[in-house]
């Protein structure tokens, strides 16, 4: 009878945390869907910069275009956030022709969320131009910074967005 008693407690608990931790993912992409819209600002480098993010696929997929005119010609980039059970990932289609995916983590007051390399396809080689990460920061409802960080032989570059929602 006292292994019964203490089998139902420890199985509620054991639960509770396998939902805390489903949570998590789910939380960060409740967060990044209200990014829903246009938004337009500066990057590091002085350029405007247009953002939309639209929801898809039934509200399952979060997709991000960013166009920057940087150095004169189009650096279109696109984004698809989505739910992978309890992860959140973001699978970046990079002007560079490779396709990595990241893993988000997000931070303990929520303001950011963070997402870093996991694999990618059709990467060349691991020393190879790829996105290593990007960090979303929320400011309030209409202004939010994007910091992307694109690793090449062993350089990091990182490209900011200062961005305020249009519509």
């Amino acid at each position: 009878m006292k292994r019964t008693n203490l089998a139902v407690p420890t199985f509620v608990f054991l639960y509770a945390l396998s939902a805390a931790a489903q949570s998590a993912g789910q939380k960060s992409f409740d967060t990044m869907k209200a990014l829903a819209g246009n938004w337009e600002g500066k990057s590091s480098m002085g350029d405007t910069a247009q953002v939309s993010f639209r929801l898809t696929a039934n509200g399952s997929v979060l997709m991000s275009e960013i166009q920057n005119p940087a150095q004169g010609h189009a650096e279109d980039m696109v984004s698809m956030i989505h739910m992978d059970g309890s992860r959140l990932l973001l699978t970046h289609y990079c002007p560079t022709g490779n396709q990595p995916r990241m893993q988000a983590s997000a931070s303990p007051d929520g303001k950011s969320v963070t997402f870093d390399f996991v694999d990618a396809t059709n990467l060349g080689s691991p020393d190879a131009g790829h996105m290593q990460s990007v960090v979303f920061t929320f400011l309030d409802a209409n202004h939010h910074l994007e910091e992307w960080h694109y690793v090449d032989h062993g350089k990091t570059q990182v490209m900011r967005f200062d961005l305020q929602k249009k519509s």
